[in-house]
């Protein structure tokens, strides 16, 4: 497997710059912040950091309205720091990778000033107008993903433009080829100066056909995609990750498949869907229904076995803490953070931790409007509340689901601020810092933080983990996650009990395996020859040859 990309024995680790680590006080991560905690990220064995926007921005969706692609947010630091931090990270192994938000700028991007000052200014076309109807009204009753309007009027230009997230966050006109060519331009600037690759924020959006309101998967994804590789990423070796919240295992291919020059893999979200209710989305708790998350999980396994490459993951900054939503967060936390990071990481693709994940971190229950930052969840409550939804069925979702549950600070100890800064944090701890942050994790020597080392450690030396082929067993167990993975005559089986009940599980014989036990949990386990009873949240994995 000499010649596979880095990428396919690299983990990921996403930093939320805004919740890492604050260096000067003000309550705000930096980037010389995370640059002084480099040295956790080599610990824990990671190969690139995805770097959630650090560019020049208003905030008005921290950071994902961009107003200036070629520089740093004050807050976050310089160029400079950008640049000390991309060879810091280099001289440990580690890339960055950066985010690229190109569907929409920010409504204070020098662009956008320009396009709604005047009509002729080139600018102009690089967003998205339309003329008011007959009694000044917008060309259609289309919402914007974070609540209001998806067409916004604008005065000085006598015109609508279109803002699919928020009024805060123009679309861009990908159809214009010199805005393309701005992009090519600021991603290959980005690349001379050394970074790693990009994660390519709602990307599948970029070939919308506005005209027939198809905006997922539009009609010019691919073809744009394409002038993208050869722009910016042919003869590179760098790694590309593009997020879609409507691609199918069906359509996945067209996206990674070695031979269509596009992406190295997707960020898909099918598992994620799959627990949301069906009329109300995620804002509405539903059961969780392991049967059909593996059904999902399991799918993706076998369409990208053989055409592209699976990104692995249950949290970043747009989920819910993944031991809140699928484990335990309270008597079996420990366990359950494990058993969620073994079902992940061992199977076939490139797994990827959120900040703080590696150490169990849980959501926060907030309990007044005035605690949230989230611009999705404030303009929700709006919409919410308009419709007569009461306050406590509201919070029961944004609590279980919201963006601010993973935007708290990083736990790196039990002082003040749990070490993530010496002034007010923008965002409140969670509580719980005491007892869950990155100290009191090293002192264990079968915590979760040295879970998460061995995982990442298997991939790297393990080719079987990285490369081997992916089965799955027992589909329709309610209780237990079971797979095998196979490479020549080398097997991998790998159990997990997803309950805080101990439950007996009967494998098939092709689960059956006599070898060395790679990782566990509960108790050393070498061999699968017969009913199992496994302990709660228990998981495994055994290699044979």
């Amino acid at each position: 497997m000499t010649d596979a990309p880095w990428w396919q024995r690299a983990v990921g680790y996403q930093i939320w710059p805004r919740s890492f680590q604050d260096s000067n006080g003000d309550g705000i991560g930096d980037l010389p912040g995370i640059i002084s905690r480099l040295d956790h990220l080599s610990d824990l064995g990671v190969g690139f950091v995805w770097l959630s926007p650090a560019y020049a921005s208003p905030q008005a969706d921290m950071g994902y309205d961009i107003s200036d692609y070629r520089d740093i947010a004050p807050e976050y630091g310089t160029l400079d720091d950008m640049d000390r931090l991309i060879a810091e990270a280099g001289k440990r192994d580690i890339g960055i990778v950066m985010d690229l938000v190109v569907n929409h700028s920010s409504d204070k991007h020098h662009w956008f000033e320009a396009a709604r000052n005047d009509r002729n200014a080139p600018e102009r076309d690089y967003y998205i107008w339309a003329d008011p109807g007959p009694d000044g009204e917008p060309p259609s009753s289309l919402r914007a993903c974070f609540g209001g309007p998806a067409w916004n009027w604008c005065e000085r230009a006598q015109q609508y433009y279109l803002g699919y997230f928020s009024p805060f966050q123009p679309d861009l006109n990908w159809r214009n080829p010199a805005l393309r060519r701005e992009i090519w331009d600021m991603m290959n600037w980005w690349f001379d100066r050394g970074i790693a690759g990009f994660r390519m924020d709602v990307i599948s959006l970029i070939g919308k056909d506005v005209e027939n309101e198809v905006f997922e998967e539009g009609p010019f994804l691919h073809d744009y995609l394409q002038e993208m590789h050869r722009e910016t990423l042919r003869g590179r070796d760098v790694v590309t990750i593009g997020e879609s919240w409507s691609v199918s295992r069906e359509t996945a291919p067209l996206y990674c498949a070695k031979d269509r020059d596009e992406l190295s893999m997707v960020f898909q979200f099918n598992h994620i869907k799959s627990q949301w209710h069906d009329v109300h989305g995620k804002w509405k708790p539903k059961p969780f229904d392991l049967v059909a998350f593996k059904e999902e999980l399991f799918g993706w396994q076998t369409a990208l076995a053989d055409e592209g490459w699976n990104s692995l993951f249950l949290s970043n900054h747009d989920l819910p803490r993944q031991v809140s939503k699928y484990g335990d967060a309270g008597e079996y936390r420990q366990r359950s953070a494990k058993a969620l990071a073994t079902v992940t990481h061992l199977m076939k693709g490139t797994p990827f931790i959120y900040q703080g994940e590696e150490i169990g971190m849980t959501n926060i229950q907030l309990e007044r409007l005035d605690q949230f930052r989230d611009l999705e969840a404030i303009g929700l409550w709006h919409e919410e509340h308009e419709r007569g939804v009461d306050w406590e069925t509201f919070l029961a979702g944004v609590n279980e689901n919201g963006r601010d549950n993973t935007r708290t600070p990083v736990q790196w100890d039990a002082s003040d601020s749990a070490g993530f800064t010496t002034g007010h944090p923008w965002i409140e701890v969670n509580a719980n810092y005491r007892e869950v942050n990155v100290a009191a994790e090293r002192d264990r020597a079968d915590g979760i933080l040295a879970h998460y080392r061995d995982l990442v450690k298997l991939r790297r030396e393990r080719d079987i983990v990285a490369f081997g082929r992916f089965e799955s067993v027992a589909d329709n167990h309610p209780q237990v996650v079971a797979y095998l993975r196979t490479l020549g005559d080398e097997r991998l089986a790998v159990v997990v009990n997803m309950t805080g009940e101990e439950v007996t599980f009967d494998p098939p014989q092709r689960l059956r395996i006599v070898g060395e036990g790679l990782l566990a949990t509960v108790e050393p386990r070498e061999a699968i020859d017969g009913p199992l009873t496994l302990a709660p949240w228990e998981s495994f994995a055994i290699h044979a040859r």
